[in-house]
């Protein structure tokens, strides 16, 4: 019998996978596909997910010969432009353009690093489950896990077998989205051709994107009312929708791929059924904004660990529980600015252009601009109290750091110096001491790294810091109970 079975060799697929591997679990990802796919679904990654790739060692990996990697120093919210480059300090938002065909392939080699197993056209037909595991049929396979993660996307046929709802709506627009070969560059070498400007553009008939992430290539996309297409689109139909939105033709260029989607906003109504769990878009559908991928891989890292103590006998009480009670409003928080970023892209005429107006007035304070920062870079999320029924607490006044993602301190250690991120590589958990506190009778518990250290003006003596990187305890007082709380005492 498997340890874990993951449905989904997308991103989020491969990053559990790679966690889990990390954790000890063996891991094997199923995925429809024949093979990888080579479509740029995505452009980049933005969020805390760039600082949990620094954890593990891979954000050099992953940004070497990106166009940007970094501070943003700007970001639209919906159509109103964020400017990070004006607040005194650093920008609250890390970006990684890296497109999608390029981050599985090295997801996928992270994985097969670690001993990660990924079958390719292995579709799932049916699933079943008792008190001793899973069952998994499909296309000429049947496979048993202890337990399943369902990271096959928006029409997870995990999600459908285990009957979980997936509440929500489905926008009136469909989207367009073309890559085109272009080396006549001249839509961006003249700040109005037609009237158009890089980024949306809004016209009573619908809005036309307008923008490049690399020379000689041009993203356009087009939103007008409607439904998909059933079938592939083509370049005539692509044009077509170009010219009913802005009256015109476009010198597009030759066609690298085309695609077509609906909006939704969804999430779902739980996260876990049994032995089955939901991860990225199979939990969470957001209809605007660029925060998926942010949220259904960090969802990976909250709950590979948690399954990897469950597995090994060494979580306490309802820890699994917590994967949905720490990720499940963190969609909920995500799915609401996402739902206000997509009315602002949508609305037209003279009410759009006084309600983006105003906006970009308000957001030019310092106190909005960091806030809308914060929300887009995950970092204003922090795991608190959790629901009656979860045996695990933070307490009734826990330091301003417990919840949060710990911040990456500069340390300085008796072999040198080092900071927080290169402390969490082996995926564990850690716990620093910055403080006088004598934690030698700790030391014992080798699922516990016991760093002592100094760094300028430290936030609290001692940081407990779990496998994802956030802090599950932080002071001076109370620590015997927080490692009884997180973690089970070992076996003698």
């Amino acid at each position: 019998m498997e340890e874990v079975v993951i449905i989904g060799a997308g991103p989020t697929g491969l990053m559990l996978a790679c966690e889990l591997r990390l954790a000890g679990v063996r891991t094997t990802v199923l995925e429809k596909r024949a093979e990888p796919g080579d479509l740029p679904k995505a452009n980049g990654l933005g969020g805390q997910i760039i600082q949990l790739l620094d954890h593990r060692g891979l954000l050099e990996r992953f940004s070497a010969g990106s166009p940007f990697a970094g501070r943003a120093p700007g970001f639209p919210f919906g159509s109103v432009p964020l400017k990070f480059a004006e607040l005194g300090g650093e920008s609250p938002l890390q970006l990684l353009m890296i497109q999608q065909p390029r981050l599985e392939r090295l997801l996928r080699e992270r994985a097969a690093e670690l001993g990660a197993e990924i079958s390719w056209d292995h579709r799932l037909r049916t699933l079943a489950q008792d008190d001793e595991g899973v069952t998994l049929e499909g296309d000429g396979f049947r496979l048993q896990a202890r337990y399943v993660v369902g990271c096959d996307g928006g029409h997870s046929p995990v999600r459908e077998q285990a009957g979980i709802g997936f509440p929500g709506t489905t926008d009136d627009e469909v989207l367009r989205l073309g890559h085109f070969a272009a080396p006549d560059a001249r839509i961006f070498d003249t700040p109005q051709v037609n009237g158009l400007q890089q980024g949306w553009n809004h016209t009573p008939n619908g809005r036309l994107l307008l923008t490049s992430l690399q020379s000689g290539v041009h993203i356009v996309g087009v939103r007008e009312k409607g439904t998909a297409p059933a079938t592939a689109v083509t370049l005539a139909e692509f044009e077509a929708a170009v010219r009913r939105v802005i009256g015109v033709d476009l010198p597009l260029g030759e066609p690298i791929w085309l695609s077509s989607t609906v909006s939704q906003a969804r999430v779902a109504d739980r996260y876990r059924e049994g032995r089955v769990f939901l991860a990225g878009d199979a939990a969470h559908l957001f209809p605007a904004g660029g925060s998926a991928l942010n949220v259904g891989l960090m969802d990976t890292a909250n709950l590979a660990w948690k399954l990897a103590a469950h597995l090994h006998g060494q979580a306490p009480p309802g820890l699994l529980d917590t994967y949905e009670s720490e990720r499940r409003p963190v969609a909920v928080h995500t799915l609401r600015h996402t739902r206000a970023q997509a009315v602002l892209e949508r609305l037209t005429g003279e009410d759009g252009a006084a309600l983006r107006d105003l906006l970009a007035e308000l957001f030019a304070f310092d106190q909005p601009l960091s806030r809308l920062g914060e929300m887009l870079q995950g970092s204003d999320i922090r795991y608190g109290t959790l629901p009656q029924g979860s045996d695990i607490r933070y307490g009734a006044a826990p330091h301003p750091l417990t919840g949060r993602f710990a911040p990456d301190l500069a340390l300085t250690t008796t072999e040198g110096p080092t900071r927080v991120a290169e402390l969490m590589r082996p995926a564990g958990w850690v716990l620093l001491n910055l403080g006088p506190s004598e934690l030698g009778n700790l030391v014992g518990d080798d699922r516990l790294h016991v760093v002592a250290a100094h760094c300028p003006d430290p936030p609290a003596d001692v940081l407990l810091i779990r496998p994802d990187g956030y802090v599950a305890w932080a002071g001076t007082d109370g620590l015997p109970e927080a490692m009884t709380t997180w973690l089970t005492p070992q076996p003698a």
